[in-house]
């Protein structure tokens, strides 16, 4: 059951897209808890007792936090939650990849647009939900797909690269079954989570968090192409 929050200081549009959103869970079959806010200050309140919102909706032009300043707060504490965007201006675009935000919808918000995100917004929480499981020394592990960088090959050797890293005695083709769509196998020895990736040269491969990775050869276009087909 998806927890969607609407954020809008306007009551009659935040009515609104709850009326759309009410609409989108009947119409898809799902069981959907729906909650509005009047402000970014109200919603961070309730949101930092319980994190446990999974699709925003908020609204771009607000109060003293606007929607894009209250995105990067929510960002700071879930990587998961799918942040959507809603306003009357083209102008903020741009601040969405800061936040990786799903969409844009423009005001009035046209009803088909806005199931097709809430359905793509489900499918991301549900690749999310993903786990890669490890046996380790200390036991089981459950590594999130979406947390993990890379894996590389040492030997015999493989480590994975999430929070942090863990290295089993296991041959890289074990994992790629295991692995969603959006992880790539360059070369021999190394996978990586294209969702991780800022840039791609014919050289290297540099990662979110600034991690740079040499890229086989050969591997450049292959890896262009999965990135544009598979995000």
């Amino acid at each position: 059951m998806p927890r969607i929050a609407i954020c809008d200081d306007n009551d009659t549009d935040a009515a609104y897209v709850r009326t759309l959103v009410e609409r989108w869970a009947a119409v898809r079959a799902v069981e959907a808890a729906v909650e509005t806010f009047p402000s970014a200050e109200r919603f961070l309140t309730r949101y930092e007792e319980h994190q446990d919102f999974d699709i925003l909706l908020l609204d771009v032009e607000m109060g003293a936090m606007d929607g894009v300043e209250l995105a990067k707060a929510v960002r700071r504490n879930s990587k998961t939650v799918q942040i959507v965007f809603i306003t009357g201006y083209s102008d903020y675009i741009a601040e969405g990849y800061d936040v990786e935000a799903l969409h844009y919808l423009m005001k009035p918000v046209d009803e088909r647009k806005l199931f097709d995100v809430l359905d793509r917004a489900v499918v991301k929480l549900r690749q999310n939900a993903r786990c890669l499981n490890l046996q380790c020394a200390e036991g089981l592990v459950r590594i999130p797909l979406y947390d993990i960088r890379y894996l590389d090959v040492r030997q015999n050797y493989v480590t994975v690269h999430a929070s942090r890293d863990y290295t089993v005695r296991r041959s890289l083709s074990e994992f790629e079954n295991e692995l969603s769509p959006e992880f790539f196998r360059a070369g021999r020895g190394l996978i990586v989570n294209l969702k991780q990736i800022r840039r791609v040269t014919k050289r290297d491969v540099l990662l979110a968090d600034g991690t740079s990775l040499p890229l086989p050869r050969g591997a450049y276009e292959p890896l262009n192409r999965a990135i544009i087909e598979r995000t």
